[in-house]
């Protein structure tokens, strides 16, 4: 049985988590704005497989990037590509294999982040193209 209180709680974080999502789209919707405004063409947004998930994929120059996408309403925790570790860029890559094996491509590619941060209708987008190489990844 919950308490009042409990209910508030529950409450209040779903809130904050509809907050968040709305966020997160509403970063990702200024991202592919500024790639196409810069002259990238758009492949997929949040292709999945599996597991496995890339925000944005995109074409400019013959190259296929794979891109990160953070989103954070201010910097008061840090910069939102901060939170892009090593983990992160290992499951991007690993998912980035898998991507161009199932459609064949054969292209050089590169992993970039948009650092986007703002308030859900005005944004500042950070663009770190070659934000991390591929490398080989063990297949446990």
């Amino acid at each position: 049985m919950l308490l009042l209180g409990e209910i508030d709680y529950f409450c209040e974080n779903d809130i904050n988590m509809a907050e968040h999502l709305m966020l997160g789209k509403a970063g990702e919707d200024a991202a592919v704005a500024y790639l196409e405004k810069n002259d990238y063409a758009i492949r997929h947004r949040n292709w999945r497989r599996g597991h496995l998930e890339i925000d944005i994929v995109a074409i400019k120059n013959n190259e296929i990037i794979f891109i990160e996408v953070k989103t954070r309403k201010d910097n008061d925790y840090g910069e939102p590509f901060e939170a892009v570790d090593a983990k992160k860029a290992t499951r991007l890559m690993r998912a980035a294999d898998t991507y161009i094996k199932l459609y064949e491509l054969d292209h050089s590619i590169r992993f970039d982040i948009l650092s986007v941060t703002g308030d859900g209708t005005n944004f500042e987008i950070e663009h770190i193209e070659e934000a991390f190489y591929p490398t080989t990844i063990k297949r446990l």
